[in-house]
């Protein structure tokens, strides 16, 4: 499994990344976690639209999901068009959202492009298995497990502290952990982000062997987040960084 990061900025695009957006590939197959405002367009230095095999979303705040607008026009409308029916996996409700997002009826929608799935506990999607639990944030929103045979990627997408990050993440090789929030913050809100601390005490009690820090706003430092996260977590701690490539 590979691991290459599309967009990594938190809440909002950066100055240097796009929003939240991955990619996961193996056995020639494209999956896509989150699509965040401004990832299609980075997207396409790695691979063209017809190419992506399945998307992902962890929940529906824009900076994970918005790009679907685009992507339904391109799906549409580019040269070649149409093409099968991208599958879509998210939140219960994430059809009609997007379809409001783009102020189309509901029915169809984005429906002709866009094949969607509700989230389940397990499913199959490609050569993956992927499992999710359902996080703390205020929106529905889901951590996802991506496994292909004896590898693993945890991606927590967005969320407070909780236990089921660590069962989901339980031995994972890599644990992409958002660290949206400064540590030792009094103002820092409760159940909504991570903080560099508790990504590394959740890697630490999942026991996963990598963790890899993402989701940082444009207003923290990555590097800052990511030193901090080494002061609960003694296993090896790594930068998103816009195109950097994981092998898994």
């Amino acid at each position: 499994m590979k691991l290459t990061v599309i967009g990594c900025s938190g809440s909002v695009p950066g100055p240097d990344s796009a929003a939240s957006s991955y990619l996961v590939t193996a056995d020639g197959f494209n999956l896509i976690l989150d699509l965040g405002s401004g990832a299609l367009g980075s997207l396409q230095r790695h691979l063209a639209v017809p190419e992506i095999g399945a998307i992902g979303l962890s929940h529906l705040h824009p900076d994970h999901c918005m790009d679907l607008c685009g992507l339904y026009v391109a799906a549409k409308y580019a040269p070649g068009a149409p093409i099968p029916r991208i599958p879509v996996f998210g939140p219960p409700g994430t059809a009609q959202r997007m379809a409001l997002a783009y102020d189309l009826p509901l029915d169809p929608g984005m429906e002709e492009q866009l094949d969607f799935y509700a989230w389940q506990e397990v499913q199959t999607v490609g050569p993956f298995t992927i499992r999710t639990a359902p996080m703390v944030h205020p929106v529905p929103a889901y951590a996802i497990r991506v496994e292909h045979g004896n590898r693993s990627l945890v991606y927590t997408g967005d969320t407070g502290p909780n236990d089921a990050l660590i069962d989901l993440a339980r031995g994972a090789d890599v644990l992409l952990s958002e660290a949206a929030l400064p540590d030792n913050d009094p103002h820092n809100p409760i159940d909504l982000h991570l903080t560099p601390a508790d990504a590394g005490e959740h890697a630490k009690k999942a026991g996963v062997k990598r963790l890899v820090i993402t989701h940082v706003p444009p207003w923290y430092d990555r590097v800052t987040q990511a030193e901090n996260a080494r002061r609960t977590f003694s296993g090896p701690v790594e930068i998103a960084t816009p195109h950097a490539v994981f092998d898994i």
